[in-house]
Parts: C-alpha cells; sequence; structure tokens
C-alpha cells in the first residue's frame, strides 16, 4: 500500500449543496432534548414530505427513529420543540435553508467496498466485454457509469478499481464514473476519498496496493484513495425523485443498489422507468440483491440475479 501524506492531506471540497447553506449554529451549550416528543400530528406532516420529496416512505413505527434523526437539527437551530422546526420547515425561509439539512439527518448510508462482490464478478466476466463489443467503446466512445445511491463513495471508487484493472486486459478504453447522492454530507465524504483501514478490508489486497494510499501516521488508521480514482469518479447532488436529472450523457450502467427498498411500489416503478431512460440499449442494470423488478411494468429483462438488460 503507497505510503503518502496524502491520506491526511486537507484538500478543496465542492459544495454539493448548491443554492442551500447552512443555518448558523448558535453558541450556546446543546440542550437534552431526549424527553423532546413530535406529536402525531407533526409526524405526519413531515413523513408526507419526505415521502414527497426523497420518495421514501416512513410508517408510523419509524417516528421514534426519525425523532432521534431530528434532535441534532433542534439543537444546532436553537429550538426547544418539534413543532417550531415543523413551522420553520415549512415556510418559505426553511423551505430553502433546512429541506437539504433534513434529508440528509433521515436518508441511511449503508455501503461497502466490493458489496456484493459477484455484481463486480459479473460486470467484469460479461457485461465489459459484451458492451465493449457491441458499441465499439474505447478511444472514440467513453463508456459512462451511475452510481445512484452512492453515500460514501465505496460503491463508485469500486466500480473505479473494476474497470481501471479491466483496462489492462484488453486495449484501453476510456470510462467515467457519476455518482449521486441526496445527502450532501455523506458526498462531502465521498469526494475526500479517506476511509479508516478496517474500512478497505474488503478490497483484494493487490488492489489495495495499487489504488490506495497508506497515511505516513499509522496511528490515524487511515487510508485514501489514488489521486487517479479519484478524478475518475464526479459526485454530484441529485434528488432521484426529481423529473429532470439533468444527466446529459447515455448511461451504459446503472448500479442502483439497496435504494428502492425505501419507496413504495408505485414510486419504485416510476424511478426505474426514468433510470431507464438514462441507460443506452442493451444497457445495465444493477439492484441490490432484496430488491425485485418482479410484476413491474418495465423495459429490463433479468439476465442473473439483480441484474437486468435494457430491451
Amino acid at each position: 500500500m503507497t505510503q503518502a501524506n496524502d491520506a491526511n492531506s486537507p484538500e478543496t471540497t465542492r459544495d454539493y449543496s448548491r443554492s442551500y447553506r447552512e443555518p448558523p449554529v448558535g453558541t450556546s451549550p446543546q440542550k437534552d432534548l431526549s424527553a423532546i416528543v413530535m406529536s402525531k400530528a407533526d409526524y405526519f406532516r413531515l413523513s408526507k414530505l419526505i415521502h414527497d420529496c426523497c420518495g421514501i416512505k416512513l410508517p408510523p413505527a419509524k417516528k421514534t427513529m426519525l425523532e432521534g434523526r431530528l434532535r441534532k437539527r433542534l439543537n444546532a437551530l436553537g429550538m426547544d420543540s418539534f413543532g417550531t422546526y415543523c413551522d420553520y420547515i415549512f415556510s418559505s425561509e426553511g423551505a430553502l435553508a433546512e429541506h437539504v439539512y433534513m434529508f440528509n439527518a433521515v436518508t441511511t448510508n449503508k455501503t461497502d467496498f466490493f458489496r456484493e462482490p459477484d455484481h463486480f464478478d459479473f460486470l467484469s466476466a460479461r457485461v465489459l466485454p459484451e458492451l465493449l463489443d457491441l458499441y465499439g467503446l474505447g478511444s472514440r466512445r467513453s463508456l459512462n457509469v451511475w452510481s445512484a445511491g452512492c453515500s460514501t463513495g465505496e460503491e463508485p471508487y469500486t466500480l473505479a478499481m473494476v474497470l481501471s484493472e479491466f483496462t489492462g486486459k484488453r486495449p484501453p478504453f476510456r470510462f467515467s464514473i457519476l455518482a449521486t447522492d441526496i445527502s450532501t454530507k455523506v458526498l462531502e465524504l465521498a469526494a475526500c476519498g479517506i476511509y479508516d483501514c478496517e474500512k478497505a478490508e474488503p478490497i483484494p489486497k493487490p488492489l489495495r496496493k495499487k489504488y490506495l494510499m497508506k497515511s505516513k501516521d499509522k496511528d490515524r488508521g487511515l487510508v485514501r484513495i489514488v489521486p487517479e480514482l479519484r478524478s475518475a469518479v464526479r459526485f454530484e447532488r441529485l434528488n432521484l425523485m426529481d423529473e429532470n436529472y439533468g444527466i446529459g450523457e447515455p448511461m451504459g450502467i446503472i448500479f442502483c443498489r439497496n435504494v428502492i427498498i425505501y419507496f413504495d411500489r408505485s414510486t419504485q416503478e416510476r424511478l426505474l422507468n426514468r433510470l431507464a431512460g438514462h441507460l443506452i440499449p442493451g444497457g445495465y442494470l444493477f439492484m441490490g440483491h432484496s430488491e425485485s423488478l418482479h410484476r413491474m411494468d418495465l423495459p429490463f429483462v433479468p439476465i442473473a440475479t439483480t441484474i437486468y438488460r435494457k430491451v
């Protein structure tokens, strides 16, 4: 594993919140809000807003979870009740300033390097050779890959490793990876590409040596993705519920794994049809192993477990 200061070095990161800005946090000590309870009416208002804006369905059983995640926002804003927070977030000022930070708080971000490794084996063994031969991808055309719901970056960096390794087995070809998430918080972490050593354990040892830089300060236990891979991934904030994603280039491969499980069925079908519109004919969609497209009206045919091809 490469020894380098780069695993620690600071780096200017982009502002993924676009026009949103974090409201000023008060300097007063943090209050103990553990006893503050959200009313059923406020929970209904917030859960409906989250569903309408993010597609995430929050049943009544998730009320305690939502309370816990939003208490930090109440403290940051100097508020002492969920009612006050609701009034703020439904105001014109709060809609602009707070929505993105509430979505950061409520979204679940669980990911690993080489998660569901059979997908990456299939990608190398079948998908990449097929797409490159079918579309003549190479110096003339770039293979575009999209990691939708990328969280803290482990998936798109895994894809970058797999694609980089594949280029060594045949004439080099160009590829680009778009990585998107609704959470600005995880995108900032992903763009830095710095991880605890334990997080890197699923990466095969030869790839760890090749694509990770190890901190000279061994006590910190950090590694960083090499610059060549970081430059191959473009991180952008994107809400999958938006009507227009603003993505111009057609995708050959989309990874949207363990994302739609949080949506209701009608939202899932609508979202997947939208993703299909960004795939080239014959392009591939990779889903999570707990997800299914069964009985949905979609332009996909199953190829392998949770792997689909656009017809």
